[in-house]
């Protein structure tokens, strides 16, 4: 099938069942977020590392919403990772 004949329905289906419910992943990345921004070092990161976090956060709560053995989510957590190691100093 080539990508001019596949349907919204049909991407957002197919990111369902990798992803799982929207509404179920935004309850769960945000409470991830609301805890992150709480916390003590928040206000001490830098932009790097604070988006580097939300999008894991994201990622996460696609494992825990979706399907956990979806090898894409756990890469690009490595991957948000490493490109804030790659900055780090220490």
């Amino acid at each position: 099938m080539s990508t001019e004949t596949i349907t919204m329905a049909q991407i957002l289906a197919e990111r369902g069942r990798t992803h799982g419910d929207f509404e179920r992943h935004a309850e769960i990345t945000q409470r991830i977020k609301f805890v992150m921004t709480g916390s003590y070092n928040w206000n001490c990161m830098s932009y790097c590392q604070r988006e580097a976090l939300d999008m894991i956060a994201h990622k996460i709560g696609r494992i825990l919403a979706g399907d956990p053995s979806y090898k894409d989510h756990w890469v690009d957590i490595a991957g948000y990772a490493q490109l804030v190691a790659d900055r780090c100093e220490r």
